[in-house]
Order: structure tokens, then C-alpha cells, then sequence
């Protein structure tokens, strides 16, 4: 099982590129970088772990120009997006920031989506919160065309466009590994539809084992798994390490430079401690 670190990097938080090298200096595997565009002021939607929600929210840096800066000056790491608010973007312009990414990269961009939670964000952004299932759906197909199609076409309901040149391509093949982020019986069915991968958020180990055993069985097949916010318990990462877990991303507070080095130096000494 691979150990990652995620993380909402800020801009008041460590730097992208000193946490890049940090992260793999230390071993660790990944750096997984979460999304929200903005957050509206006045908002019905409740944040999802309750009470006020953190202003790490609205004051996150841009996934990709940030993994993108982590390409620049790592070379073995993966690179997720843990996750990107698919619901909320164009798919050509996204189907190529990924693919640069995996180009300057050699082939470390991991491909992590969502429709999120946020209803008003949503809004702002056009997108119908009632049709936001569908929407991902397209999206999540023609980001695949384009990657892998040429010229790429795709004709939905919400996402069409005619046969088109777009490079480049990703290094990997056929595309960047996809893993789909949720917590629903739609989530389920979505990861099972577009032969992707699940990101977890760290539910409690009898929710997740729920989960993956639902995944299992409408697939008929293993189904990768990855967690964004893994928490610092050894107990916990053994649980997920048995569930068939391939990638924890453990939780890195958003925090200056020296407090974050401190914390990924534990982090990293407790790592060692699991492996033996």
C-alpha cells in the first residue's frame, strides 16, 4: 500500500514547490491536491463535517497549475487530483491541462473527480445541482475521447462537440488512471460505469467496508482504491491496508512552511513505524 499526502495548499500555507519536495524526499508517494473554485458568501449548503466551514475552502490554490509546479521539481511522485469539480469546468480545456501535466510529468497524473457538495458554487458556475450526476457522466466520457480519440468527438445531452484535433495526448495508456470521489449508491454505480477507481474520503472503517464490498460485487472485480484526508492512526491505515486499499493520502493540516516540515517528518517517521 502506497502512503500519500493531501493536502488543500493555500495561499498563505507552505509552498507548492517546497511541499513538492518535501513530500518526496521523505518517501512518500503522492501529493494529492483537493479543489474548490470559490465559496459563496451566502450559502444554504451544510459543510459536510458540520460547523463553520474552514476558510482553507475558498482560499485553495488551482489543482492543476499546482501539480503542475509539483511536475516541475519531482520525479517519481504521483500527481491527483483528489478531487476536481468536474461538474464545474470546461472538459476540453480540463482534458488538456490533465494531459500537460502528464506530459511534463512522464506519466504521474492521477485523474481524481466529483460533483461535490456545494450547491451554490455549483450554481455559480451554470450547473444545474439537480443534473449534476449526468453532467460528470458526459464529462467524464469526453475528457476520455479527447484524451485517447483523434480527432475526438462526443454527443450528449450536455457536453457535444464535432471530430477535433487536441494535443497533447497523455503519456500514459490508454489515459490517466480516473477515480471518482463519493459517498452515495450513485457514486457506486458511476465508479462501477466508467471502469474507475473509488477515492474515499476517511469515513469510519464500517462505512468504507460497506462500500467497497458494494463496489466488488456490482463490479464482479477488485476496483482500485484510493482516501483523501487519511487521519495519523496506525490502527485505522491497517483497516484500510485490508480492505484492499492501494493509496492512503494522509492528511496534511494546511500550515506554514516549518510546521508543515515538522509534521510531514512525523508523519513520515509513523510510515516507517507501519512498514516494520
Amino acid at each position: 500500500m502506497k502512503f500519500g499526502i493531501s493536502t488543500f495548499v493555500n495561499d498563505d500555507s507552505i509552498d507548492t514547490v517546497s511541499l513538492a519536495r518535501a513530500i518526496e524526499e521523505r518517501g512518500f508517494e503522492s501529493l494529492v491536491i483537493a479543489e474548490h473554485t470559490h465559496i459563496p458568501a451566502s450559502r444554504e449548503s451544510a459543510y459536510p463535517l458540520g460547523g463553520e466551514l474552514p476558510k482553507i475552502y475558498y482560499r485553495t490554490l488551482d489543482p492543476f497549475v499546482t501539480l503542475a509546479a509539483a511536475a516541475a521539481v519531482t520525479s517519481t511522485i504521483e500527481l491527483f487530483t483528489g478531487i476536481a469539480l468536474l461538474i464545474q469546468r470546461d472538459p476540453i480545456i480540463t482534458a488538456k491541462e490533465a494531459a500537460s501535466i502528464d506530459l511534463i510529468s512522464g506519466g504521474r497524473f492521477v485523474f481524481g473527480v466529483g460533483a461535490g457538495w456545494n450547491l451554490e458554487e455549483m450554481r455559480d458556475h451554470g450547473t444545474d445541482p439537480k443534473t449534476r450526476g449526468a453532467l460528470l457522466d458526459e464529462r467524464i466520457e469526453a475528457i476520455k475521447a479527447l484524451w485517447t480519440d483523434e480527432p475526438a468527438e462526443y454527443h450528449g445531452k450536455y457536453v457535444d462537440f464535432p471530430p477535433s484535433y487536441i494535443r497533447p495526448k497523455p503519456v500514459q495508456k490508454p489515459h490517466p488512471p480516473i477515480y471518482i470521489g463519493g459517498n452515495s449508491d450513485a457514486t457506486m454505480k458511476r465508479v462501477i460505469r466508467h471502469q474507475a477507481g473509488w477515492i474515499s474520503n476517511p469515513f469510519p472503517i464500517e462505512e468504507v467496508t460497506r462500500r467497497v464490498k458494494q463496489l466488488r460485487s456490482g463490479a464482479g472485480h477488485e476496483v482500485p482504491l484510493a482516501m483523501f484526508g487519511t487521519p495519523n492512526n496506525l490502527e485505522y491505515w491497517r483497516a484500510a491496508e485490508d480492505l484492499g486499499f492501494g493509496q492512503l493520502g494522509l492528511l496534511l493540516p494546511t500550515k506554514p512552511r516549518d510546521e508543515s516540515l515538522r509534521l510531514l517528518d512525523d508523519y513520515a517517521a509513523r510510515v516507517a513505524q507501519y512498514r516494520g
